[in-house]
């Protein structure tokens, strides 16, 4: 059965206020408000609609493309243990240096986006992720450089 988030429409204002914050979630909203021409009040009504029913689930911190260069970015592709599968991504959830998790189909199972800042941490972290109880396999790849980011 769809969850009432699964199932919220979004209009055309909706659409265009998730890329005004796209590109600056630190945004006021009385500029928000001047650039969608709309009230304060009608901003902020949205706004709440979008992080109770909708696709809002936070805001982070988009970091500059000086110190993004200067992070080791990897692709870590981990087989796991079917039995084992909750527990690992939990203790793989923990681990700080992770920014993001898929299960993926194919041989592996999982991939993990990483970022550290020398490559001791990040043969240091893969190692921690080879060691974890239900982890198989693991294949790494370092990122070189970025070509094309939407969003």
């Amino acid at each position: 059965m769809p969850r009432k988030s699964d199932t919220l429409s979004l209009d055309a204002i909706d659409e265009r206020l998730l890329a005004l914050l796209r590109e600056d979630a630190r945004r006021p909203v009385a500029k928000l408000a001047r650039v969608l021409k709309m009230s304060r009040a009608a901003v902020y009504t949205r706004l709440e609609k979008l992080q109770k029913q909708g696709p809002i689930q936070g805001y982070t911190v988009k970091l500059k493309p000086d110190y993004h260069r200067r992070l080791i970015r990897a692709h870590v592709m981990i087989k796991v243990l079917p039995k084992l599968s909750r527990a690992t991504e939990r203790q793989l959830s923990a681990m700080p240096s992770l920014t993001a998790l898929y299960t993926v189909s194919g041989e592996h199972d999982l991939i993990a986006m990483v970022e550290v800042e020398d490559v001791g941490k990040l043969d240091a972290l893969i190692d921690a992720i080879g060691s974890l109880e239900g982890v198989e396999k693991t294949v790494s790849s370092i990122l070189l450089s970025q070509k094309l980011q939407n969003g």
